[in-house]
């Protein structure tokens, strides 16, 4: 016997950001009008899209807040990303849910970020400042074990940096190197217990960008993540704390997401006397409609 139940229903966009080119960025569920939702409920839903991560609008718990926003991968819940503020800005902008204004707060599980909106229309770019970045070195060497399980060298020493997520950040230095990688996803997998995953980059010559990146999470359900947000951001932290900044850039773009399929494009914005690192780009929704919840 199926008992019936009237269906909860939640209005849904499926957002593409880092990108103005549908299908070419890095997916996004946003869920609107979330206040009867569980923990668990958004977790079951966050698992069923399947994308690197979803997220849940609420209203603010602070006044000098505009929004409130939970992010979830397959998994788990994280404090920060990249990808979900930017494309939750965009998709609360675009339904007139929120006022249009050039600054505004986000309020997630890291705190109350400020957004940043430029430009209108597919020329629109959202830009969030990252939670400050904290480096520290690996709690062993896993030089040996990152060059096997990638394939090439650091041309820096690793080093785990966090601004919500740990990243393990890799120097390869070249965009070369990046683009012909074929990374062990069994031996990345292997260092989570100290990251949630590897970031690499390398120097682009010749392009329209100044770096290449590649974001691998297999631990966290994402192999290779399409475009990564908290990563570019910690990236910049890192060429900063390693004057290497001054050779790409305070202002620069990053390419990511070549190698499986996608074209993504993240803007990233170091103020080198605080340290802060805004990233930001363009975003275009691909979905708009109502998803059915979960009953309890």
């Amino acid at each position: 016997m199926h008992t019936q139940h009237t269906l909860r229903t939640s209005a849904f966009k499926q957002v593409d950001v880092f990108t103005s080119n549908p299908m070419y960025g890095n997916a996004l569920a946003v869920i609107f009008d979330c206040e009867g939702l569980s923990t668990q409920d958004m977790q079951r839903i966050a698992s069923w899209t399947n994308l690197s991560e979803t997220t849940f609008v609420l209203p603010p718990t602070s006044p000098d807040a505009d929004y409130r926003v939970r992010i979830f991968t397959p998994r788990s819940e994280l404090p920060f990303a990249g990808h979900p503020s930017v494309g939750t800005a965009h998709a609360l902008i675009e339904s007139e849910r929120i006022a249009v204004k050039s600054k505004l707060v986000q309020e997630c599980a890291a705190g109350l970020l400020p957004v940043e909106v430029a430009g209108e229309g597919l020329e629109q770019r959202i830009f969030v400042r990252a939670p400050k970045a904290t480096m520290r070195a690996a709690e062993r060497d896993v030089t040996a074990e990152l060059t096997k399980a990638l394939g090439a060298a650091p041309s820096l020493p690793p080093t785990i940096v966090n601004n919500g997520p740990d990243w393990l950040l890799v120097d390869l230095g070249s965009e070369n190197v990046v683009r012909t990688l074929k990374p062990d996803m069994t031996a990345i997998a292997a260092l989570s217990e100290i990251a949630i995953g590897v970031a690499v980059f390398g120097r682009a010559k010749n392009a329209d960008y100044a770096l290449a990146v590649r974001a691998f999470a297999p631990a966290d359900g994402v192999p290779e993540d399409p475009v990564t947000g908290s990563a570019n951001a910690a990236i910049g932290a890192f060429l900063l704390a390693n004057g290497a900044l001054k050779a790409v850039g305070a202002n620069y773009r990053a390419s990511q997401g070549r190698e499986i399929g996608r074209d993504g494009y993240v803007d990233v914005r170091v103020e080198e006397t605080t340290g802060e690192v805004w990233i930001g780009g363009q975003s275009v929704t691909c979905v708009d409609g109502l998803l059915a919840l979960p009953h309890a």
